[in-house]
């Protein structure tokens, strides 16, 4: 799947991907404005426009990038296994399907998905992707 940022100095492809996973946290949301809305890539992301990539290390077990041009969110990157989590919205297939949600009991109260997915707390998640002692 063929995917880039506004102004379309970073472009990328990935495997094709049809599920998206929303996360809840405070950092997503604070991140976007809202809930991340993120395709799960797996490892195997190709980039071109490497040079406009900023990468921030949003904990001590993930980066976030985004473009250094026009500020477009590129991805969530797990540094133990090299999973990237990119935002729907830069594909340009919108064919996805909402699969899961991450940090449920994180979400605020003024909006709901009607999607019926697989949801995870916050505790779940730290349990399943973080280091031990890193609650972030």
């Amino acid at each position: 799947m063929q995917a880039h940022c506004l102004c379309g100095a970073v472009r990328f492809t990935s495997p094709d991907a049809r599920e998206i996973g929303a996360c809840h946290c405070r950092y997503c949301r604070r991140w976007g404005g809202g809930p991340l809305l993120a395709v799960h890539c797996g490892s195997d992301v190709q980039f071109e426009g490497r040079e406009y990539i900023g990468v921030y290390a949003s904990s001590e077990w993930a980066e976030r990038a985004f473009c250094r041009q026009c500020g477009t969110h590129l991805f969530y990157r797990l540094l133990a296994t090299g999973e990237y989590f990119v935002p729907a919205g830069v594909f340009d297939s919108q064919d996805f399907e909402l699969a899961s949600q991450i940090y449920v009991d994180r979400k605020p109260g003024y909006y709901d998905f009607a999607n019926q997915t697989p949801m995870l707390t916050e505790q779940q998640v730290i349990a399943q992707y973080a280091p031990p002692g890193d609650a972030a």
